[in-house]
């Protein structure tokens, strides 16, 4: 929440969010072939495979949320070994359409727990929009996240990772330069160093 208790304006357009966010993952991975997947990245107990099976696993999750309202603790497996970057991919394209048909859905579930489907489709789109950028600097790609998404997601990202969360699950904020982009700002918040090369 912002200081006057208002909601962030991202949080309340969350499906749009998250649209903007694999459509931008989406345009990473037409770029990855499947030579890249022993590359490093930016996350760095992962090389570019096993990034791409946690990546699948989140869009799993957030189709499961799309067609159920429900998201099991237990993920599903997330690609074929045969090729993991077209598998990805078509898990990413169908969650466009997914929420995108969904009429009206208040909550999810995840496990036992009830949230409002805004904070998860919020959430997902801040992983993948993330994600997007490590498999972009893994692969070779130049590709920042687009500047009007990561000054939205900028906004979100302190509601969804706190100081509890480092470094366990984020590294801790990275220095930046100044008039850094919003895209490398963001990328600094969650723990990656901008000016990464694997």
């Amino acid at each position: 929440m912002r200081p006057d208790g208002s909601a962030p304006t991202a949080l309340l357009g969350g499906v749009a969010l998250l649209e903007r966010s694999v459509t931008y993952a989406l345009g990473v991975l037409h770029r990855v072939g499947p030579g890249d997947l022993r590359r490093p990245t930016p996350c760095a107990q992962w090389d570019l495979g096993q990034l791409l099976a946690h990546v699948g696993d989140s869009l799993a999750a957030l189709n499961e949320a799309a067609d159920t309202g429900h998201i099991a603790l237990k993920p599903q497996a997330a690609y074929s070994l045969a090729d993991p970057v077209t598998a990805v991919r078509d898990r990413a394209r169908r969650l466009l359409g997914a929420w995108a048909a969904v009429r009206r859905r208040e909550l999810v579930t995840v496990g036992s727990l009830p949230l409002a489907a805004a904070v998860v489709t919020c959430t997902g789109a801040l992983e993948l929009a993330v994600h997007g950028w490590d498999l972009a600097r893994a692969s070779g790609q130049p590709e920042q996240v687009p500047a009007a998404l990561a000054e939205e997601l900028l906004e979100l990202a302190p509601l969804f990772v706190v100081a509890e969360d480092r470094p366990a699950r984020f590294a801790t904020v990275q220095w930046v330069r100044e008039g850094a982009e919003p895209g490398e700002r963001l990328v600094a918040y969650l723990g990656r160093r901008p000016d990464w090369a694997g």
